[in-house]
């Protein structure tokens, strides 16, 4: 035979399972330029301008690993349909004569083709769009592009690399197919499991225990350090009680319904639910991969564009005061001087300070056992979760800043819990013991406890001996402590350049006391903690458009699966009596039931996980729950109407399929 008879043969098939292979082909044209232009924006040039650009570039470098993975699982997914669906074209050439070899050539023909379109276009407009890429994101963030056009090498070739492996990979697996494969079975390939399927009830009891425990550590979690620690074994029992309930739970509920005789023995309930029992085994991965995407997509916008929408007041959160300094370990003289140099440097500056707080502390970091608090020196990996950090501040400090006049004794103590939970009336440091007067409601804290995980408690006591004593109490006797930390915070009537100026100059004045001191503004840090966030958005948006398209890619397979299926049920069901319209209804009843249960799911998915999700967004200094309940439930009804127009459009592939037009 000519050698291009293989190459017109291998053409000619590509041509006509175009309602197969063309979306196969835009898919990996569409990854590709998805992979390109996030390692794009790890490697280029024009982050180096940004600050913190290494933070930047790992968040990427983080996104290119994701999509990375994801290629490589979407990629090998949607080819193993394609082959499925060809293996019994396979058998009719084997049938007719062709040998093996020669199949294996005409496949490997057809995978060089998609695949020699798919990296040159991949590649091509991954370049064309990586300088839109980088306006959005510098839009995102309000920065300046350079100009010039860039093709940094490393996206390139990782690009390359990754994309000819996972091509050889499926290729290896299509030729394996064919060769494991007798020509019956290739023939018969693309309707296997058409028996009845069996109720597999350990697996779908598997599925309702493990999403039944994700679902209970989602909505039980109540500090953000154990939701950092449990989520993702959260999220792993979801997916694994997903994949078990859509396989085999929803299998054993449909015959379930079959066995009550008085419902299933009626004329619609009776097709619907026979039909619906091998309809779930055939598709049950494919729905279930969906209800994953979409519970994903979800995720990823919602909680990406609230944290960018409420930027300013997260800012807010996490500097509460304009300027802010700490200083440890320092003496009520130096205190004095301290002061002095920031009235000085206010008054060099020509600004008026208000809303000023300044109190003595001293904190502590200790292990929580309810009540009981001992020191945390020697912190073992398993103990991480009740990891404590504990403030004291002196009663006289506490009335001047709150304007209060509370008075307590030795013995007794003020708490304000920030985060965590103390049960009970009394606080136990390693045997030294106070009794709570009073519960504080609200207290004005340090911008740095808001970002941070762990449970966080402050401790009014009546004077600093006490201080020492609890300090000896949890370190031992022979312990000396050394001084107190002191924090000063205010804001001030000046404008953004003002404000930066100031933060510097008491910086500077400071460093000369030789001082061990800590300063924030909350104006310096500004930009780059809108840039932090920005990336957020924009990966967030960036890996939600992939994941999106993912979706309508096994959705419009998931609808060529049904029209090839249905159109037999279809000319059976005619046969035996029923009308075309009595027919076409009940199948599109099905379709839709079986087509929007993902949906379904991947909200109850998101309901369940919306109070963990809160818990993670604080440690984002993100604590406005109205906000993020808002942008999930515009983001999940956007997605809703996406998910119902992606299903009219690919139906009317079905429906021709189903009416052979």
């Amino acid at each position: 035979m000519s050698s291009f008879f293989y190459s017109r043969l291998a053409l000619t098939n590509i041509k006509k399972n175009g309602k197969s292979y063309i979306p196969y082909i835009f898919a990996c044209i569409g990854t590709i330029v998805m992979y390109y232009n996030i390692h794009f924006c790890a490697v280029t040039k024009d982050i180096g301008q940004i600050g913190y650009h290494q933070t930047f570039r790992n968040m990427f470098s983080f996104g290119t690993g994701v999509v990375a993975l994801f290629s490589i699982i979407f990629l090998f997914y949607t080819n193993s349909f394609l082959i499925k669906r060809r293996k019994k074209e396979f058998g009719l050439f084997n049938i007719l004569g062709m040998e093996k070899r020669h199949i294996a050539r005409i496949i490997f023909l057809e995978t060089f083709f998609i695949y020699l379109i798919s990296i040159v276009a991949g590649i091509l407009f991954g370049i064309i769009f990586s300088k839109l890429t980088i306006l959005l994101l510098f839009k995102i963030l309000s920065f300046k592009v350079t100009f010039g056009f860039e093709i940094p090498k490393a996206a390139l070739i990782f690009t390359f690399i990754l994309f000819t492996g996972i091509f050889t990979f499926n290729l290896l697996y299509n030729l394996f197919q064919v060769y494991c494969s007798k020509p019956i079975e290739l023939l018969t390939g693309g309707r296997v499991g058409e028996k009845e399927p069996k109720t597999k009830w350990l697996l779908a009891i598997i599925g309702l225990i493990s999403l039944g425990i994700g679902y209970y550590l989602a909505l039980t979690t109540e500090s953000p350090l154990i939701a950092v620690n449990i989520f993702f074994l959260a999220v792993l029992l979801v997916i694994i009680g997903t994949y078990c309930l859509f396989t085999a739970g929803s299998i054993a509920a449909l015959k379930m319904m079959r066995r009550n005789k008085a419902y299933y023995y009626k004329p619609s309930h009776f097709i619907s639910v026979s039909s619906m029992i091998y309809r779930m085994k055939q598709n049950a991965v494919g729905l279930a991969n969906i209800c994953i995407l979409a519970t994903t997509v979800i995720f990823l916008i919602s909680t990406t564009v609230s944290l960018y929408v409420g930027v300013d007041e997260a800012l807010k959160t996490r500097y509460p005061k304009e300027i802010a300094i700490n200083i440890k370990n320092i003496s009520d003289d130096q205190v004095h001087k301290v002061n002095s140099v920031i009235k000085e440097e206010l008054k060099k500056a020509k600004v008026t300070e208000k809303d000023t707080i300044n109190y003595r502390l001293m904190t502590l970091n200790l292990l929580q056992n309810e009540e009981a608090f001992t020191s945390a020196q020697n912190l073992q990996a398993y103990q991480f979760n009740n990891f404590s950090l504990v403030t004291f501040i002196i009663l006289e400090d506490y009335n001047s800043m709150e304007n209060k006049s509370e008075h307590l004794s030795s013995n007794e103590a003020l708490l304000y819990t920030f985060r965590g939970n103390i049960p009970g009336d009394t606080l136990d440091f390693n045997g030294y013991k106070f009794s709570i007067k009073k519960r504080i409601s609200s207290l004005e804290t340090e911008g740095i406890m808001s970002s941070l995980i762990s449970n966080t408690y402050y401790v009014v006591v009546d004077n600093v001996d006490t201080i020492q004593e609890v300090f000896k109490a949890l370190k031992g006797t022979d312990k000396t402590m050394e001084g107190l930390s002191y924090y000063y915070g205010f804001n001030l009537e000046a404008d953004r350049d003002t404000q930066i100026k100031l933060t510097f100059s008491i910086q500077y004045a400071l460093k000369a006391l030789n001082l061990d001191f800590s300063m924030e503004g909350r104006e310096v840090e500004r930009e780059s903690f809108f840039a932090v966030y920005g990336v957020l958005f924009f990966l967030g948006i960036f890996l939600g458009l992939v994941f999106i398209m993912a979706t309508v890619l096994i959705i419009y397979y998931k609808q060529i699966a049904e029209g090839y299926d249905d159109k037999e049920r279809f000319e059976i069901l005619q046969k035996v009596g029923m009308s075309s319209d009595e027919v076409k209804k009940t199948i599109s009843s099905q379709v839709l039931t079986v087509f929007f249960l993902p949906l379904v799911a991947a909200v109850i998915h998101i309901a369940f996980a919306f109070k963990v999700i809160t818990k993670l967004l604080s440690v984002f200094n993100l604590s406005n729950i109205p906000l993020f309940a808002v942008c999930t439930a515009l983001t999940i009804l956007i997605f809703a109407i996406f998910y119902a127009a992606v299903y009219t459009v690919t139906a009317k592939t079905y429906y021709k399929i189903v009416a052979n037009k």
